[in-house]
């Protein structure tokens, strides 16, 4: 059974969110701030987390920062705070989605739902998306059966995209990912990488497309053959 840990400092929100994620079969652990989850964590790590952002003693940002950090774990961020600037934000601080309150139980679960699964595939060494293997250990890409070479760097960026297909990465997430922390150039490298992969997605048919993003970076998506 997945544990999913509810930070808030609503009680009333926890409670709702412990009863429909604990109707789907998770166990729900609580903490009203981020004090008390990084203490909760210490003593039984959860396997996933929702995080508010507007908390005493330590609030959501820098839980999410520290959480990131520590454990290898979806991040789901559920707060008021729902502008762009918020969302961006959160993301650049490690979360992998973003809910605005007031909020539909029901989407919250299948968002839940989502991260799992996401991160399964992660999990993985081999990728299957749109007619497209990639075997991550060997750096080695099939397009429907046919070994295609394909620079490691592309390789890597399109391997990031398939394990989130249909997730919005920010460009910072994708540069940190792929050229590392210490990465020295510009953002026009990220761009370059992208439109080479989106002509070879192209060129091998693949019933896929790589979508920019306003204001926050790009997305896997699959389209109709």
């Amino acid at each position: 059974m997945a544990k999913i840990l509810v930070v808030d400092d609503d009680p009333h929100i926890r409670e709702l969110v412990r009863h429909f994620l604990g109707r789907e079969g998770f166990e729900v652990s609580e903490a009203e701030d981020g004090q008390a989850a990084l203490e909760r964590m210490e003593q039984a790590p959860a396997d996933l987390a929702v995080l508010d952002i507007m908390m005493p003693r330590v609030d959501g940002w820098t839980l999410c920062r520290r959480l990131r950090r520590e454990y290898d774990i979806p991040i789901l961020m559920l707060t008021a705070r729902g502008q762009t600037a918020d969302k961006v934000r959160g993301f650049e601080l490690g979360a992998d989605d973003y809910l605005a309150k007031p909020f539909d139980p029901p989407e919250l679960v299948a968002r839940v739902k989502a991260l799992f699964k996401r991160y399964r595939i992660m999990a993985a060494s081999q990728l299957t998306v749109g007619g497209l293997t990639l075997d991550r250990p060997n750096y080695r890409l099939l397009v429907r059966q046919t070994p295609v070479p394909l620079p490691p760097k592309e390789f890597e960026l399109l391997f990031l995209f398939a394990g989130h297909a249909g997730r919005t990465l920010t460009r910072e997430q994708l540069i940190e990912s792929v050229w590392g922390y210490d990465f020295e150039g510009n953002e026009r490298t990220l761009d370059v990488h992208v439109n080479r992969l989106r002509e070879r997605l192209l060129s091998w048919k693949a019933p896929l497309r790589i979508a920019t993003v306003r204001g926050l970076g790009y997305r896997l998506e699959e389209t109709k053959e």
